[in-house]
């Protein structure tokens, strides 16, 4: 089971009712592949009354087998609870446990909204005239509704505090099986005697009441029935600056409570669907309040807190209703009000002086391709190794050399291996440095965060990665692949649009350039734009300032050929350079074997073990012939924001290396539907002249017949046999240049 996220509290989400056979089965598929056991699943589906039934998960459990290509994971669900509602949540990486401690989590991004040094306070006005009935219905009628069962605790007992104080805390569980009604027609029957409601009350101690209605069986977290507020409360800042911050920051405050001690309660709206959400909001609520100078009482956290209860005396003091109904309407206003004072966008700039300065624009990390700082998508189909590519670029920016004929400045790179076992990545890198033929001198730039099998999604993964990268220094972050980190729909264009959104926060934050690689769309390719080839949303043909994209070329047997006859005379050329320097080979016999075999044997003929340095070229020869006969031919092609296009690069990918060669410049990327159209309109060409032909060949069989020696034939009484009409036949003579016809008769000509 993944420790780093628990799928069991997203089936919270999923109605098993509501699904289909089909799903119900891949949730329990989804929970077995992800470790979990039939006791999860069995009690998720115990949910749907009609149609469980006991036994049936433990049977089916045991009939699910992992086939290649058709395994189900936990995404599945976490798609499912999404569709249902669940959002993950945006400021901690697991959901917290009510005992946890609570953290507030700074790193993504601040939420300080409110200089508290110019904060002087708000005066707390008490009532003029206490009336304690008052004072209770409205902090109920403000809350709950009337069926919602309440709980309230007017019993307390002395506590010694370490301090040699004594404070009065809440003593039992207080009445838990009355409604907000029932309270609301008892006050209302009290004569303004709230003793007779509540009991004699200690007013040493004051009242406490649940912040969240309950289902009647007990006041314990569990027993809560609506995650609708949470407690807010503080003793590090003097009461009349809690006052004007609360007000400030537009809390959505249902109720807003004088304690009779050093703080104010506020039960903020929440309007939480579950649990889950409830702990999600809690967090950024006082990730919010933290960061905005006030330091919240973090045990407040549980959804059955309690809170203090107006209409109350407190040591001589009244624990009075301050205010309700105050700051935004309701949670969601409230977080888009924090959102959007939050944006950190830059401020607006007036271009008077455009002309005046110079405009100083990022230095160029590859060469008319991409710029320090910018993004760039790398897309081919799958299996192309594209993995390769980007290795041989993080290669190519280390050492500062070309890569696909683009020249790198050199920098530091950080590669985020999402995919690769970490150790085949590392004997990649090693083959590739080989097969390129350069020494490894600054292989120190490389570094390489293995993530196989530790991914999380890329809204998760950002801030790790920034946190971690920060001080690397890097000219390039390369994140290879990106479906690993998917996050949403692929089609969809806003789900889109945020995923890609997290390469902006890297490439601000760090300065590096970020470079991703994709998979194409399904189908095929030669049709479409270097743009549109990417699948999923168009999100990806437009959010990058670099697109390159590499398409496969058709290799046909000549071309075949022509290539293992160029590699094969290519190693014949260099095995005599490293045995014979001074044996010069022509050019022009770097095309032939014959020939090349023919400098073989004389550049070798006076070296000593002539015969076993020849046998053992004759081995490695076969095997540079069967390799070559493997590799494949690409296109790159580019789109670029920030330079004009270039021309298209053709190479061939030679395992592990691409290798730019020009001869493939004139080979067409096949485009299947044009070649299907042609395809029909040959057919449709073919089946006309055959039609011709047919009709030409009935002229010719009718004349011969009807023919009586006079060389002539009416073409009425042509057009009768063949049984069409006469305008048809003079059609029909007409195309045929063996007949005439002279005076209404169809007659050969001389």
């Amino acid at each position: 089971m993944d420790e780093q996220f628990d799928l069991r509290p997203l089936l919270d989400y999923i109605d098993p009712a509501s699904c289909s056979y089909a799903e119900w089965a891949q949730v329990g598929m989804a929970l077995k592949h992800e470790g979990y056991s039939v006791s999860d699943w069995d009690q998720w589906s115990q949910r749907d009354g009609d149609r469980y039934h006991a036994g049936e998960c433990e049977r089916k459990w045991r009939t699910f087998k992992e086939a290649a290509g058709s395994v189900v994971t936990g995404a599945t669900i976490t798609q499912m609870a999404k569709n249902a509602g669940w959002q993950p949540a945006s400021h901690d990486d697991e959901i917290l446990d009510w005992d946890s401690a609570l953290e507030v989590d700074d790193l993504d991004r601040g939420y300080r909204l409110i200089d508290t040094d110019y904060i002087k306070g708000t005066k707390l006005q008490e009532p003029k005239n206490w009336n304690p009935v008052d004072q209770i219905k409205r902090f109920v009628q403000a809350l709950y509704k009337p069926e919602d069962y309440i709980n309230y605790v007017t019993q307390a007992y002395p506590k010694e505090e370490k301090n040699g104080t004594t404070k009065w805390v809440p003593s039992g569980n207080g009445v838990y099986t009355r409604t907000a009604g029932d309270l609301l027609k008892a006050l209302d029957s009290c004569k303004g005697d709230i003793s007779m409601v509540f009991g004699d009350p200690n007013p040493q101690a004051g009242a406490w009441m649940r912040i969240n209605p309950l289902d009647g069986d007990g006041i314990k977290n569990a027993n809560v029935a609506k995650f609708e507020y949470a407690l807010v409360e503080s003793d590090s800042l003097e009461l009349e600056r809690q006052n004007e911050l609360f007000r400030k920051l537009k809390l959505p405050i249902a109720t807003l409570t004088y304690s009779a001690g050093k703080s104010l309660h506020a039960l903020v709206k929440i309007d939480a669907k579950n649990k889950y959400e409830y702990q999600e909001r809690v967090q950024y609520l006082y990730t919010v309040l933290n960061q905005n100078g006030i330091e919240i009482d973090t045990q407040d956290k549980n959804p059955s807190r309690l809170s203090r209860l107006p209409g109350f005396e407190r040591n001589g003091d009244k624990q009075f209703l301050v205010d309700s109904n105050i700051g935004l309407e309701d949670w969601a206003s409230w977080k888009d009000y924090i959102e959007d004072l939050n944006d950190n966008l830059p401020d607006i700039e007036n271009l008077n002086d455009l002309f005046d300065k110079p405009i100083h624009l990022a230095p160029e990390l590859i060469h008319g391709i991409l710029r320090l700082g910018h993004k760039m998508l790398f897309a081919a189909p799958s299996k192309a190794g594209k993995s390769f590519g980007l290795m041989q670029l993080a290669i190519a920016i280390a050492e500062g050399t070309t890569w696909n004929g683009f020249q790198c400045e050199q920098g530091r790179v950080l590669y985020v291996n999402l995919e690769i076992d970490p150790n085949s990545a590392k004997k990649r890198l090693v083959d590739i440095y080989k097969a390129m033929g350069i020494n490894h001198n600054n292989i120190k730039n490389i570094d390489m965060w293995n993530l196989r099998g530790k991914t999380t999604p890329m809204d998760k993964l950002t801030p790790k990665l920034i946190r971690r990268a920060q001080d690397g220094h890097y000219s390039a972050i390369i994140i290879d692949p990106i479906y690993k980190v998917l996050t949403g729909d692929e089609n969809s264009a806003s789900d889109m649009a945020k995923f890609v959104n997290q390469f902006d926060k890297i490439a601000t934050e760090l300065g590096s350039s970020v470079i991703y690689a994709h998979h194409f769309s399904k189908g095929a390719q030669g049709g479409k734009s270097s743009m549109e080839r990417s699948s999923g949303s168009g999100v990806f043909s437009r959010d990058p300032d670099s697109i390159l994209t590499a398409t496969p070329l058709p290799v046909d047997e000549n071309l075949r050929t022509t290539h293992v006859i160029d590699e094969e005379c290519h190693f014949i050329a260099g095995e005599i350079a490293k045995y014979n320097p001074d044996h010069q080979v022509p050019e022009a016999d770097m095309m032939n074997t014959r020939k090349m075999d023919d400098h073989l044997m004389s550049a070798f003929v006076d070296l000593p073990n002539k015969q076993v340095l020849l046998q053992q070229i004759a081995k490695k020869r076969q095997q540079v012939k069967e390799q070559a006969a493997l590799h494949t031919a690409w296109r790159l092609e580019g789109t670029l924001r920030e330079f004009p296009s270039f021309r298209p690069i053709s190479y061939w990918f030679k395992y592990p290396v691409y290798e730019v060669d020009h001869k493939l410049d004139t080979v067409a990327i096949e485009n299947p539907l044009e070649a299907q159209k042609q395809k029909w309109k040959t057919g449709v060409q073919n089946a006309n002249q055959s039609k011709h032909d047919k009709t030409q060949s009935d002229l010719e069989e009718a004349f011969n017949i009807l023919n009586d020696g006079s060389d002539s034939v009416a073409a009425t009484q042509m057009a009768a046999y063949l049984e069409v009409k006469r305008t048809a036949i003079y059609y029909r003579v007409k195309q045929n240049p063996n007949y005439e016809i002279v005076d209404g008769n169809v007659t050969k000509k001389k």
